[in-house]
């Protein structure tokens, strides 16, 4: 197995959320199972090298691309995914690394290849088959929750949904945190029905306004949204949805977040 995909630190993390392994059957027990951070390592490298499952290299990575899918497959039902995600934002609230107050929210269309369960007819790529990453960030640009749907949904329509996706979020005294205080937005989410809904949860909203000039100042608080996509994609399966399953696209969703939250936690120590 190469251990530059599964770093100690990050199996550390996973292994504590994997769900058991099977018993082996004391009659004709079959081959050993493969190794959980062995099958992990090859859901890392179809992640970052944007491989087809069949050409994961075996003897480089440890398992074959199968064993990974199934493993993945797995682990995706099992929730293991999103809790990491909300364990490694609670690490960073506990640091203090994490600022709730300012986030930023915006979408990216993706093609989809095959068809499936949230692949829809993209707007902007001549109603090709497509999907769409709604993510959203706090200040610093770590990605706080992101969600998946059909190429043709507008990314208002998938705000209010967006803020319900983000976990509780541990990591200091008092109650979790699941929402920010002021939340930044291009001229997309300029609808004021979803202002005044805002308004209703809480939440302030720094929303560019259309048909006004460029220069509301805005733009120098919420394009770390723009850079956490580039990080997202820079994990090439993501550039491309290639998944027919919905979870388990948004499964590779929410891995790929981990990464980048536990980059930010190394580099504060």
């Amino acid at each position: 197995m190469r251990a530059d995909l599964v770093p100690d630190d990050l199996w550390e993390r996973v292994s504590r959320l994997l769900p058991p392994a099977p018993e082996r059957r004391h009659r004709h027990p079959g081959r050993l199972r493969v190794p959980d951070r062995t099958a992990l390592a090859g859901v890392l490298f179809v992640l970052r090298t944007g491989v087809a499952w069949r050409d994961v290299p075996a003897e480089t990575v440890g398992c074959s691309g199968v064993t990974a899918w199934r493993r993945l497959r797995d682990w995706t039902e099992a929730g293991v995914w999103p809790r990491l995600h909300a364990a490694l934002l609670a690490e960073l609230r506990h640091a203090g690394l994490l600022d709730l107050d300012d986030c930023s929210v915006d979408g990216s269309h993706v093609r989809a290849l095959k068809r499936g369960d949230h692949v829809e007819p993209s707007p902007v790529d001549r109603a090709r088959p497509g999907s769409k990453h709604h993510l959203i960030v706090d200040r610093h640009g770590t990605p706080v929750a992101v969600t998946l749907t059909g190429g043709n949904r507008h990314d208002i329509t998938q705000l209010l949904p967006l803020l319900d996706a983000v976990p509780p979020i541990r990591g200091a005294r008092g109650r979790p945190r699941r929402k920010p205080r002021r939340l930044y937005g291009d001229r997309g989410y300029d609808f004021d029905k979803y202002r005044r809904l805002l308004w209703k949860r809480g939440i302030k909203p720094m929303i560019a306004r259309r048909g006004v000039a460029h220069g509301s100042g805005l733009g120098k608080v919420r394009w770390v949204v723009e850079r956490t996509f580039a990080w997202l994609h820079q994990f090439k399966r993501l550039r491309t949805r290639y998944e027919r399953r919905a979870d388990l696209h948004q499964g590779l969703l929410d891995l790929a977040c981990s990464p980048i939250c536990l980059r930010r936690l190394r580099i504060s120590f």
